[in-house]
């Protein structure tokens, strides 16, 4: 029986798969499962991107496509109830009772999305397994890849539900029960694509969780940093705004006596849009719909999202507050009704010091430039920090581009986010505490 621990020969011939091999397999992965979900040439006028929403029949093949590659290297697959996909290596002999390591992220997308925004992160983790299977080396406690459902929170909201209800954010049930933007309801899709799983969420609790991403932001790459340490991620609120005003003729009604719900979502959006300036504050209005919709009648109604970001909790609530406090004198300017709706309100979350600091670590040991840096997108990470010490690494991407299909970072880019990955798994896998 093989002592709970790896030699430096072990852990040398992981790196040397990594570097050679596993870059191959990792990019080879990344291709195939980018062709899921892949826009028709005739629908796509300019460059294709995949849509793989969660649970749709596109995010269904690229399970079936995770689960088959976890088959291949002889992983236990675990499936839990809200559909998250677990990918389990046992530990070494002496390890098996020794709490997991997790690496995770997503698969589904946005539409017509880039190829690596979660991808990167589920595939590099499921090659520092295949690392492992590969070399013939038991890690010293069990190694854990996951794909969480519903990270994009674009059919379903909240996003990053799968994580969510995983760390105990919110009940399985009301999860299940959601409403999708088409009518669906989560759990009977959960059904119907055969990822309805038997295992409670939360069934385990990681030593720690890592995360892998492509950094969706320019810092790095206009800065030509190779790595980006993740000390945390800023604060989200997103709203839903709902104008109520009165349908009538374009041509006949005048100016004055109009209850225009679309001039009001006009004059929303350009308030916002100045408290942006005022505070800081990040703020998009994403997405605006009116009633009835047609080139020659006034907007009876207007619906639109209202995301708020920053790390500073106070920052975000208090531009939340002074955007509510404005709403009431443009119902009386516009004489409409203005009512609001919470889609999410996650507070900034701070990821754990001794994560963070072996992140630091590995990509020094490694040659590579580095920064400590916020994410300013969401990520299952910051809903694992609930439960366990969790952390980030990211790498650059090319001008910043992401949900979108001209998303690009280099293959030696995406080589340098594994190797660190794996470096980083090593040092988790044989300490006894995350606490430093």
């Amino acid at each position: 029986m093989r002592e709970c621990m790896m030699n430096e020969g072990e852990r040398k011939t992981l790196r040397a798969w990594m570097e050679g091999k596993g870059l191959r397999a990792l990019m080879a992965r990344i291709f195939e499962l980018g062709e899921t979900g892949m826009a028709e040439a005739a629908d796509a006028p300019g460059p294709r991107g995949r849509t793989r929403l969660a649970l749709d029949d596109a995010d269904a093949e690229a399970r079936d496509r995770l689960t088959t590659w976890m088959r291949g290297l002889d992983l236990e697959i675990r499936v839990d109830a809200i559909g998250n996909i677990f990918g389990v290596l046992p530990a070494a002999p002496g390890g098996e009772d020794r709490a997991p390591l997790m690496i995770g992220s997503h698969i589904d997308t946005v539409g017509n999305a880039g190829p690596l925004d979660g991808v990167y992160g589920v595939l590099a983790g499921l090659t520092v397994l295949h690392a492992f299977r590969a070399v013939g080396v038991l890690p010293p406690r069990p190694l854990i890849v996951t794909a969480f459902t519903n990270e994009e929170g674009v059919r379903y909201q909240p996003d990053m539900m799968g994580s969510l209800v995983y760390a105990g954010g919110c009940p399985l049930e009301k999860a299940l029960d959601t409403r999708g933007m088409d009518g669906s309801r989560l759990g009977d899709e959960l059904e119907r694509i055969g990822y309805a799983g038997t295992v409670p969420p939360g069934h385990v609790t990681p030593f720690a969780y890592l995360e892998l991403h492509v950094e969706q932001g320019p810092a790095l790459d206009h800065d030509k940093v190779q790595i980006g340490v993740v000390t945390g991620v800023q604060g989200i609120c997103w709203r839903e705004v709902t104008v109520q005003g009165a349908a009538n003729h374009a041509g006949t009604t005048p100016t004055a006596l109009r209850h225009d719900a679309g001039l009001a979502a006009a004059r929303a959006n350009v308030f916002l849009r100045e408290l942006a300036a005022r505070s800081g504050v990040l703020v998009t209005v994403g997405s605006v719909r009116f009633e009835p919709g047609l080139i020659n009648v006034i907007p009876s109604k207007a619906v639109f999202t209202v995301d708020m970001r920053d790390p500073d909790a106070d920052r975000v609530s208090a531009a939340n507050a002074e955007f509510a406090a404005w709403l009431p004198h443009l119902e009386q300017e516009e004489g409409v009704r203005i009512s609001t709706r919470s889609l999410v309100d996650f507070a900034p979350v701070a990821f754990a010091p001794g994560v963070i600091d072996r992140v630091e670590a590995a990509a020094q040991r490694l040659g590579f430039s580095r920064r400590r840096m916020v994410s300013g997108a969401g990520h299952d990470a910051q809903m694992m920090a609930r439960i366990c010490p969790a952390g980030m690494i990211f790498v650059p991407s090319r001008a910043g581009l992401s949900h979108c299909p001209q998303e690009f970072t280099g293959p030696q880019d995406l080589k340098r986010g594994a190797q660190v990955l794996l470096e980083t798994v090593l040092d988790l896998l044989e300490a006894q505490s995350v606490s430093s």
